[in-house]
């Protein structure tokens, strides 16, 4: 027998409510939109059923964006209006992506001109365009196809990032997707959603690498998958290296063959990475590939051998093969000990990458999920569980932070709130105090990066907190707070516990971090420990003289002269000036052995103050008052 859910018209009844949620791979080359039905996630095709969407939007000169396969196939035609592989941009500087094919603001012939600040805009018919309005278009085709194929509105969606993405890619990403009108449920790392969708079909548990080369961007981390609990071990990565990199390689191979010295036109740039990447691609299954292509400065016809190409791109995949080694010493396995390694993105159906990645680990690699399609399956399935559809027992995310967080402390030292690697959401409290007598303001300054010294370390927001109680100094209690979400974007909050006088901060840098930068602070930090070791404890001890320094000279000034003869006073002053001439001058030790000579010369005028104090206090009160 039937039975019936009976509820009052225009109303669903609650047990049976169903809220609409996607997964969106917003990627470089190709997005997708992905969507659980029958508990199974499915990509969602075009009319044409297709399920990519070429990340490309081209705007005309009567306001007409145009987006997908129809811009791509202009965009040889219209190479300064059809912008292509727009991810690489988000979230970054001029000086980061002047070597794209487009007219950017603050640029001639592709150099930045004079100071340049902020992610980057360019120069379009429809005017000046920013990646976060350009990834919003697509979004919207995105959303669109969803919405027709579903037959109602997105309650929220999923969006998929590279693990690597810093705070300023995040939430550009996010503003992509606000001007697009959708409600973003999570942003996740797409290591984890190609792990998640690996992990609903086969229900594997263990230790597994993900390994994701997309056509901009590139991924690695190890994943501990248990009884639905996904939690990141350690990743890394590059957020400007991905197929692009490999059509640039067959660009210049191209230009080699033909002789081209001269700066090619926008027009033909595009037309060489076109043919680059049909060659690319074909030679994934083929050993060689027929290429032609011809420019005003010359022409060249001929066979590109699978050998030529694989030699052309080694170096790039060397270095991210260097990164898996780094990952795998960051998660404390061995690479024995990996179970499975998931390969993710269109750039790994290329056989040298499959290759490299299989020899590295001595395993056979996973692609029996279509890698372009795995991360908006994963994301899909995270969607569901987010907008309530399915029980949230059934499936945990942890991610991590992939590079640590501090605040800059006095002698300009990074004291660590937030480790690297740490799983996130997380939030992270440290006290702080004042270093001066009557002081009502702290600057709280929030950096980035593995050294000691904020100098070594990427600066990323400041904020002041000001109203404090005028205190001696060191009285006033400070807590401050990094709170990191789900997204991974940070909220950095200061509170004064006497006064309740509170200040925050949600850390959003004008542009993105270079990623050579990025891996650069990784192996500098283990490149300097020594030496950074050796800087801390000089800036420390700098610290706790200035310190000394400080409360001595207030001392003499208010009762120098009452406690001391002028012989004592004279020598202490003199002491105290010593100290000051070796504190930016001397060693460590230096400044340590003139520190404690302070210390001992000082200690009479502090036992002095000690019984003044004291019989201050006690004179005029009877043993019954005290």
């Amino acid at each position: 027998m039937a039975l019936l859910q009976i509820a009052e018209p225009g109303q669903s009844a609650d047990p049976h409510q169903h809220k609409h949620a996607v997964g969106i791979d917003l990627g470089t080359t190709n997005s997708l939109v992905a969507v659980m039905r029958s508990a199974t996630a499915t990509a969602l095709p075009d009319e044409q059923n297709r399920v990519s969407l070429p990340s490309v939007v081209r705007y005309l000169e009567n306001g007409e964006v145009v987006v997908g396969y129809d811009a791509k196939q202009q965009a040889q035609l219209d190479p300064l209006n059809t912008l292509v592989s727009i991810k690489r941009c988000m979230g970054r500087g001029l000086k980061d992506v002047i070597d794209m094919p487009y007219e950017f603001e603050g640029s001639i012939d592709g150099k930045a001109e004079g100071i340049v600040e902020g992610m980057v805009k360019i120069k379009t018919v429809q005017g000046s365009k920013s990646p976060v309005e350009v990834s919003a278009q697509i979004l919207k085709v995105l959303a669109k196809r969803a919405e027709e194929s579903i037959g109602a509105k997105l309650d929220g969606v999923v969006i998929t990032v590279p693990a690597y993405f810093d705070e300023a890619q995040r939430h550009a990403t996010k503003d992509a997707a606000r001007i697009a009108g959708l409600h973003v449920l999570r942003l996740i790392h797409e290591p984890t959603a190609a792990a998640i969708a690996y992990g609903l079909q086969s229900q594997h548990t263990g230790l597994i690498a993900v390994y994701d080369l997309g056509g901009g961007t590139f991924d690695v981390s190890i994943l501990n998958l248990n009884d639905g609990v996904f939690e990141v071990l350690a990743t890394g990565g590059d957020t400007a290296l991905g197929g692009d990199d490999f059509d640039l390689a067959i660009v210049e191979f191209f230009k080699k063959k033909a002789n081209i010295s001269e700066k090619l036109t926008p027009s033909e740039r595009r037309h060489l990475l076109t043919e680059a990447c049909r060659v690319k691609e074909a030679l994934g299954t083929e050993k060689k590939v027929l290429a032609h292509f011809s420019t005003t400065q010359g022409s060249w016809q001929g066979h590109i051998y699978l050998e030529e190409f694989n030699e052309l791109i080694l170096t790039l995949v060397q270095k991210t093969i260097r990164t898996i080694k780094r990952v795998v010493k960051d998660s404390g396995l061995q690479k024995s000990q990996i179970d499975q390694i998931v390969m993710v993105g269109g750039s790994t159906r290329t056989k040298l990458v499959r290759q490299k990645v299989s020899d590295f680990f001595e395993k056979d690699v996973l692609t029996n999920i279509d890698p372009d399609q795995v991360v908006a399956l994963g994301a899909a399935k995270q969607a569901d569980l987010l907008v309530g559809n399915i029980s949230s027992d059934e499936l945990l995310l942890l991610d991590v932070c992939p590079l640590s967080l501090g605040i800059e402390t006095m002698g300009g030292l990074v004291e660590k709130v937030v480790e690297r690697n740490t799983t996130i959401p997380v939030a992270r409290a440290q006290e702080f105090t004042t270093f001066k007598d009557g002081q009502t303001a702290m600057s709280v300054h929030i950096v980035q990066g593995e050294r000691d010294m904020v100098s070594d370390c990427r600066s990323l927001a400041k904020f002041e907190l000001r109203g404090i109680p005028p205190m001696v100094a060191g009285a006033a209690k400070i807590k401050v707070t990094y709170q990191i979400d789900a997204d991974g974007i940070l909220t950095v909050s200061a509170l004064e516990s006497t006064s309740g006088v509170s200040s925050e901060i949600t850390v959003k840098p004008s542009f993105g971090l270079d990623d050579d930068t990025v891996i650069q602070m990784l192996q500098d930090s283990q490149l300097f420990a020594d030496a950074d070791k050796d800087s801390r404890q000089l800036a420390e001890t700098r610290v706790e003289a200035e310190r000394v320094i400080e409360a001595i000279s207030a001392a003499l000034k208010k009762d120098g002269k009452a406690l001391l003869n002028e012989e004592e006073f004279t020598q202490l002053n003199t002491t105290v000036n010593e100290l000051k001439q070796v504190i930016y001058q001397g060693d460590e030790k230096t400044v340590r052995l003139k520190m404690d000579k302070l210390n001992q010369d000082s200690d009479e005028f502090a036992q002095r103050r000690m019984n003044a104090g004291v019989k201050a206090v006690l004179t005029g009160k009877s043993v019954n008052d005290i």
